[in-house]
């Protein structure tokens, strides 16, 4: 019997999401009396054996580069056959796109619960029960698993990376890789940028900006910070963004530890999207802005004044000409 946690990866490298993952998932195996492995579907060049860090006893790895491409229905069997061979009674995944796509699939492949979403570690003291949001982040709900497996897939920046000195021995699962149904022709990606899923700090502009000649001082702020540019819709469907930088309930849903929005008034389908984050942070010339009651600091006052002054801030902070 083991805790199982699939290793989430891109461009060869294993994403911090999955460190998280690791962390949580061998924190279970503890609660739960029992060891934790990880598993890894692909190619990375990443050092397997120093994942041992995140408290994982055990990688395994399925070596087949059709899978570094999501083709759920493949990663689906692949993973069934893992959790039997390896006795995994939990299955921990990152509530990404990987996550969403395949945890479900698995779940009803297995005949196991599933609770997406999890911000917190199991209870256990009657049955086993976890904590996840619920209404776009509005609520929160307490899930019972009853099934002799469970899966658990767990939000980005819900739950801390905790390190040791651990190393893990590192086996290869012989389990046959089926044809892909799908076939990836080519693949277009923003290269040089903090990735918006990934970043633990988001810069975000709104139409309050007035045009993409003015997002200039968004890009210093967020350099100054290492953080992620990112905007809401309007801005994406005016073309002064690229979509890709579309946070919110109809772009990409983020749960950054700091979000500071500039000039996004806080419409509901935008606070969908950013508000599992740890702590927003709003700037708005409007006092009467929606967003300014889902803020944990607000600054009310002109964006072209107050940003400039929080730059130079920032730069005095860090040391920065």
């Amino acid at each position: 019997m083991s805790v199982l946690i699939v290793i989430d990866h891109s461009d060869g490298h294993i994403k911090k999401s999955s460190f998280e993952a690791l962390s949580y998932g061998a924190k279970v195996a503890e609660i739960i009396g029992t060891t934790a492995e990880g598993i890894l579907l692909g190619t990375v060049s990443d050092d397997l054996a120093s994942i041992g860090k995140y408290g994982v006893k055990k990688i395994n790895r399925v070596n087949n580069e059709s899978l570094n491409h999501l083709d759920s229905q493949i990663i689906t069997d692949v993973l069934a056959e893992a959790v039997n061979q390896t006795n995994a009674k939990v299955v921990v995944f990152s509530n990404n796109i990987t996550g969403k796509a395949v945890a479900p699939r698995l779940s009803a492949k297995l005949k196991a619960g599933l609770v997406a979403g999890a911000i917190a570690l199991p209870e256990t003291a009657n049955g086993f029960v976890v904590k996840k949001t619920v209404f776009s982040g509005k609520a929160f709900a307490n899930v019972a698993i009853n099934t002799d497996i469970k899966i658990i897939s767990l939000n980005p920046n819900s739950y801390h990376v905790a390190e040791t000195d651990g190393t893990a021995e590192v086996a290869v699962l012989n389990i046959n890789v089926g044809s892909p149904k799908i076939k990836t022709v080519s693949t277009a990606k923003a290269s040089g940028e903090v990735s918006l899923t990934e970043a633990e700090i988001v810069v975000s502009g709104g139409r309050g900006l007035k045009g993409p000649e003015n997002w200039g001082m968004v890009e210093e702020l967020a350099k100054l910070l290492g953080a992620a540019t990112a905007c809401s819709r309007p801005v994406a469907d005016a073309h002064w963004r690229p979509h890709h930088e579309h946070v919110g309930q109809t772009g990409i849903a983020i749960a950054p530890n700091l979000y500071i929005a500039i000039g996004i008034s806080g419409a509901i389908q935008h606070l969908a999207g950013v508000n599992r984050s740890k702590t927003i942070v709003v700037i708005n010339k409007d006092p009467e802005a929606p967003f300014f009651k889902a803020a944990d600091y607000g600054i009310v006052g002109d964006a072209f004044e107050v940003v400039p002054k929080v730059i130079e801030a920032v730069k005095k902070l860090k040391g920065v000409n």
